[in-house]
């Protein structure tokens, strides 16, 4: 099968992207399904900060790759043994493949899937691969899925099966904003009611916490970015508070609207300043838990007799801590029932020919979910 993909060369060209062109849109190939794949028809795939971790080189990826990691789709074709999807299936998928076979599978924890993060970092597939091909030359996939492109050819355990009347564009982030944003903050923080927490970075994954700490119960949920327009919406969401980040002063701000900090503090900033602040904001016995993924360079420092001392929590949350088969149908369900508004996260719509002025946009953080339109 050939269809249209983006594919990345070369990382870390310069900004703004709409010139130095870092996609281009080329016509790939892929063979058929082998046992426990499948190929998905992209009907809208959105655009994340850790998509454009791979287009400025902040993460490594082996070259060339079609990036692309949060979308939905429709069940093209299956390879043999597959029994869980079939052929016009609507499915959501998953950036992270869980093997099911491994400890850490096996003890509930797919977050941790070894296997699954081995082939991701290999820019193969679960089952093998990598299998696209550009001109009879190999391009690796990115997190096992490479959604920037009309199809995918992806695991079985990629997927996970979702109403048919559920829209594309809304459905695309339930893979990935919504998993690792409201899983963070029911799962990874596990906000109990009454309890305060402020959300620091107010993109797609930190305004999904929001929608979290408000399903968690969260007596207040104070959120923290220097997008005014963000912002407003994220009080539209359920922030009982929102405090400007620019100035340096967010943390002191938080302290003192809570006196003293809050229960819990989510960095979704990927920045370092965004942790620092996230974690000077949290009471003594609080808990801090970071969903930001910033360049393996870069370190951050504290005193571990204050850790100690001030009885501190602080934690990594990757896909929420989320069991994607359990968590995105009960997310969906909740968005249907209107009580988790995901669709207020989509910004705007574009072709895949928009694809580098998109990523202008979320380099400039002028947008939270722009949504690819297949």
């Amino acid at each position: 099968m050939k269809f249209k993909a983006a594919v990345l060369r070369k990382s870390g060209l310069p900004h703004p992207y709409a010139a130095s062109r870092p996609l281009s849109i080329e016509t790939i190939e892929v063979p058929p399904p082998a046992a426990g794949e499948v190929i998905v028809a992209i009907k809208a795939a959105s655009l994340c900060h850790s998509d454009l971790s791979v287009v400025n080189g902040d993460r490594a990826w082996p070259m060339p790759i079609v990036p692309g990691h949060e979308a939905a789709g429709v069940v093209a074709e299956i390879g043999p043994g597959v029994h869980s999807v079939k052929p016009g299936d609507h499915v959501a998928l998953i950036f992270l493949t869980q093997c099911g076979e491994c400890e850490h599978c096996i003890e509930g924890r797919p977050s941790l899937c070894a296997r699954g993060t081995q082939a991701n970092r290999e820019g193969r597939l679960l089952s093998g691969g990598p299998r696209l091909k550009l001109d009879g030359q190999t391009v690796h996939h990115h997190m096992g899925l490479s959604a920037f492109a009309e199809y995918a050819l992806v695991s079985e355990k990629s997927l996970v099966k979702i109403p048919d009347d559920l829209p594309f564009v809304e459905a695309s982030l339930f893979g990935c904003a919504v998993m690792c944003g409201a899983g963070t903050a029911l799962y990874s923080t596990a906000i109990r009611p009454g309890q305060s927490v402020a959300v620091f970075g107010l993109g797609g994954v930190g305004l999904s916490a929001v929608l979290g700490a408000v399903t968690a119960g969260a007596a207040r949920i104070i959120a923290v970015d220097p997008s005014q327009g963000k912002l407003d919406l994220a009080r539209s969401l359920g922030a009982t508070d929102c405090i400007h980040a620019g100035g340096g002063k967010a943390a002191e701000a938080v302290r003192e609207l809570t006196r003293g900090g809050v229960d819990h503090a989510i960095d979704a900033s990927s920045t370092l300043d965004g942790f620092s602040s996230a974690f000077e904001s949290t009471r003594r016995g609080g808990c801090t838990v970071t969903t930001s993924l910033t360049h393996p360079s870069q370190q951050f420092s504290f005193s571990l007799a204050r850790i100690v001392a001030e009885a501190r929590t602080i934690k990594g949350s990757y896909i929420g801590t989320c069991v994607p088969g359990r968590d995105i149908p009960a997310f969906i369900q909740l968005y249907r029932q209107g009580r988790m508004p995901v669709d207020k996260l989509v910004t705007r719509t574009l072709t895949l020919e928009q694809i580098n002025e998109a990523f202008d946009e979320l380099s400039d953080a002028e947008e939270v979910r722009q949504v690819i339109v297949f």
